[in-house]
């Protein structure tokens, strides 16, 4: 007769244990102790044996009979269910270690050592802000192509679509780090790609020498701290990247020489590049070593000296000067001196390798670095001297702001 749930739950303890049967082998075993077991007896290879299918009351009958249905298909292919039992905790437990935030810190230990300062900064603050909040707490397996798409969506929705793209890239780098190391199958974020398109990319706003002159007559006025004020100028002088200066520490500029040696890992392009100082140039960076010398790096934050300034500093004094609403940014140095320098008669060549362009052939990038070095230390100190009469023309007329 099949057991009741209103008899295994009024079963009383007897000096001995005893077991009532249910059917198919179930039985609930009443220990001495009051304790209750649902057992399933079994016979695999020749061989009696019992195999424990949970505790009472916290397994009920109805679970009780449904384990039992499952230990019976695998008996009947001639596994034990205990072994199986064993094998589904293992992989549970496999799961729980290998949460998406657990890999996905595993990669990032693995990966940054070989990325530059900035770029680590970025993933990390990427990881922090997005990527563990919305997917860390997840096992591998539970991270799928919608999850993934739903994260973008908020972070594009949000007015970022460039840090979504990246986070996308990010997620599929911890997939396929997962992969190789035998955790996961697939990359779900593979199967998103595209999914976030980036909006059209403004090239630099160049500026006219009258543009020109007048910000350099607010630089004093609206530049702010004196540090940003003199990065303003070394980005002027010398034509690097803003991240580049960001990047930039004492130790690589040689006054004797006149040479400022960006090493390759600093360098947006990954290729050392030196570049010539001119006496305008060297004067500023005299001034800046008194505000920022102790620090190691070039630009430090106000806030935090051990750092370099924020990448907005620059553009944020920038929109305080009248150069705001997107029109004019820092990268904007760069193709303003490019366009003067082309048109005062200056060889292209070198200013593109005083841009550090890649070569647009072989031939060009064949060229030995040296022999562009004096070329370009005569066209920056030309340069130099072409802002200071700039400078020295007045640039803060109010016909010159009504002109900009």
């Amino acid at each position: 007769m099949a057991l009741s749930d209103t008899k295994a739950r009024t079963a009383k303890p007897r000096e001995k244990l005893y077991r009532i049967a249910d059917a198919h082998g179930l039985c609930l075993e009443v220990r001495p102790n009051g304790a209750k077991y649902w057992r399933l007896r079994y016979r695999l290879h020749s061989k009696a044996t019992m195999w424990t299918v949970g505790e009472y009351p916290s397994t009920s009958l109805a679970q009780a009979r449904e384990r039992r249905e499952w230990a019976r298909k695998l008996i009947a292919q001639g596994q034990h269910p205990k072994d199986e039992e064993a094998r589904l905790k293992r992989e549970e437990r496999l799961q729980q270690d290998n949460t998406f935030g657990i890999v996905a810190e595993e990669w990032f230990a693995e990966r940054s050592p070989a990325w530059t300062a900035y770029y680590t900064s970025q993933v990390r603050k990427g990881l922090d802000n997005d990527i563990l909040p919305a997917l860390g707490k997840l096992a591998l397996r539970d991270v799928t192509a919608p999850e993934i798409l739903e994260l973008l969506k908020r972070i594009k929705d949000r007015g970022a679509p460039t840090v979504a793209i990246n986070v996308r890239t990010w997620i599929s780098g911890i997939f396929r780090y997962a992969i190789v190391t035998q955790r996961a199958k697939d990359d779900p974020a593979a199967h998103v790609r595209g999914a976030v398109v980036r909006g059209e990319v403004k090239h630099a706003v160049a500026l006219t020498e009258k543009q020109l002159r007048f910000l350099l007559g607010q630089i004093e006025l609206h530049g702010g701290y004196r540090i940003t004020q003199l990065a303003i100028e070394i980005l002027l002088l010398t034509m690097v990247r803003g991240i580049e200066l960001r990047r930039g520490r004492w130790e690589d500029v040689d006054f004797e020489a006149k040479v400022w040696r960006i090493p390759r890992q600093d360098m947006k392009k990954r290729r050392d590049h030196a570049v010539p100082l001119s006496s305008q140039a060297i004067r500023v960076l005299e001034e800046l070593k008194t505000y920022s010398g102790g620090a190691g790096i070039l630009v430090p934050g106000m806030k935090h000296p051990y750092q370099p300034i924020h990448h907005t500093t620059i553009n944020s004094a920038l929109d305080r000067m009248g150069f705001g609403g997107g029109e004019f940014a820092s990268h904007g140095f760069r193709a303003t001196a490019s366009t003067l320098m082309n048109e005062h008669g200056w060889r292209e060549d070198a200013i593109e390798r005083q841009l550090a362009h890649v070569p647009a052939n072989r031939t060009r990038g064949s060229y030995n670095h040296a022999k562009y070095m004096q070329e370009r230390r005569e066209m920056l100190q030309w340069w130099g001297d072409y802002v200071d009469s700039l400078r020295g023309e007045g640039g803060q007329s109010d016909q010159e702001a009504e002109a900009h």
